[in-house]
C-alpha cells in the first residue's frame, strides 16, 4: 500500500498516572508512583502504532491550544505521524486534556474537549490517502460529511467508538457505512441498549480487554475470536487504539479474520506494557 493512511479525530495531551493503588474519591488523595506526558486520542495511538508497523500516516486534527501544542507536535514527530494537515487551536479555546489515572488493569479518564474535533476537511485531498482511520464516532456524528468525501474518493473507512455517557439510535446509519468498526465490549454494549445491532457494519471487531477480541462480518453467522496472551500491564491508556493499528494493518494487506485479530492483540498487548498509549511501540516493528 503505498498512499498514506489518514487519521481524523481529537488531539489531546495526556497526563498519565499509572500503577495507582486506586481510584480517587472524593475527600481523598491517592498518590501514584509514574508519570508521564505525551499526545494522546484514539487517532493519534492508532496512528502512531500503524507508523511503527512501517505504514505512512498523517494525522487530521485540531491541536491542543498552548502550551500544550508543542507537546504534542513533538510527540507526533517522534513517532513519525505527519502533522501538516493539523491545524492550531482557536484563540478562547481550552486546551484539551485528559488525565488518565491507571489501575493494575484498566484506567479511568477525565477530559476536556473544547473546539471542533477537526479543521475544515475541504483541505484534504482525500485521493492522496488510501484509508481514512476515525477515532471517535461522536467526531463522525460531528462532522458526517467526513465519512462521504472520504468514500468518494475511493477511500475505505475504520471507525472506533470511544465512550460516551448517552449514544443515539442514529448512530447505527453512521456505523453501516464504515468498513470496519471498532468498539469495545462496554461500548457496543451501550449500543445496543438504544436500539444499535451490535454487527450493523460490515465487519465489527470487538475488544475485550485481556480476554482478547472477536470479529464477525455481517453476513457470518458466527464469531472469530482470538485469546490475548498474558502480560503485565504498565498502562492500559490506549490499547483499544493500538489493537486497532494491529489490526488495521493485516486488513489493509487482505489478511485473514484470524491473523488480524492476532496482530491486534500484539499491538494491544504491547501498549500496555509502556506508559502512555504509544509508548510500547516507539521502535520500527514488521507490519
Amino acid at each position: 500500500m503505498n498512499k498514506p493512511i489518514l487519521c481524523a479525530g481529537r488531539l489531546y495531551c495526556d497526563l498519565v498516572f499509572a500503577d495507582a493503588p486506586r481510584l480517587p474519591t472524593l475527600g481523598t488523595e491517592v498518590f501514584a508512583p509514574n508519570l508521564s506526558l505525551c499526545a494522546g486520542g484514539g487517532a493519534f495511538i492508532t496512528g502512531a502504532t500503524l507508523a511503527a508497523m512501517g505504514h505512512s500516516v498523517w494525522q487530521f486534527s485540531m491541536l491542543p491550544a498552548a502550551p500544550f501544542d508543542a507537546l504534542v507536535l513533538a510527540d507526533m514527530r517522534e513517532h513519525r505521524v505527519v502533522a501538516t494537515a493539523c491545524k492550531p487551536a482557536a484563540t478562547g479555546i481550552d486546551p484539551q486534556i485528559t488525565v488518565a489515572v491507571g489501575l493494575q488493569s484498566d484506567r479511568a479518564f477525565l477530559t476536556r474537549a473544547d473546539g471542533p474535533a477537526l479543521p475544515d476537511p475541504s483541505a484534504i485531498r482525500f485521493s492522496d490517502f488510501a484509508h481514512l482511520h476515525i477515532g471517535e464516532l461522536k467526531t463522525l456524528q460531528e462532522m458526517p460529511v467526513l465519512l462521504h468525501m472520504a468514500k468518494s474518493a475511493g477511500l475505505t473507512v475504520s471507525l472506533d467508538c470511544s465512550w460516551q455517557d448517552e449514544y443515539d439510535k442514529s448512530a447505527a446509519d453512521l456505523i453501516a457505512a464504515v468498513d470496519v468498526f471498532l468498539p469495545n465490549e462496554h461500548e457496543v454494549a451501550a449500543l445496543a441498549a438504544v436500539g444499535v445491532p451490535e454487527t450493523c457494519a460490515p465487519l465489527t471487531v470487538i475488544k475485550c480487554g485481556m480476554d482478547g477480541a472477536r470479529a464477525r462480518a455481517r453476513a457470518d453467522d458466527t464469531w472469530t475470536r482470538s485469546v490475548a496472551a498474558p502480560v503485565r500491564v504498565v498502562d492500559a491508556t490506549g490499547a483499544g487504539d493500538a489493537f486497532n493499528a494491529g489490526f488495521l494493518s493485516c486488513w489493509l494487506d487482505q489478511g485473514s479474520l484470524e491473523q488480524c485479530l492476532t496482530k491486534g492483540n500484539a499491538c494491544g498487548a504491547a501498549a500496555v506494557q509502556a506508559l502512555g498509549g504509544a509508548g510500547g511501540l516507539k521502535q520500527p516493528v514488521s507490519a
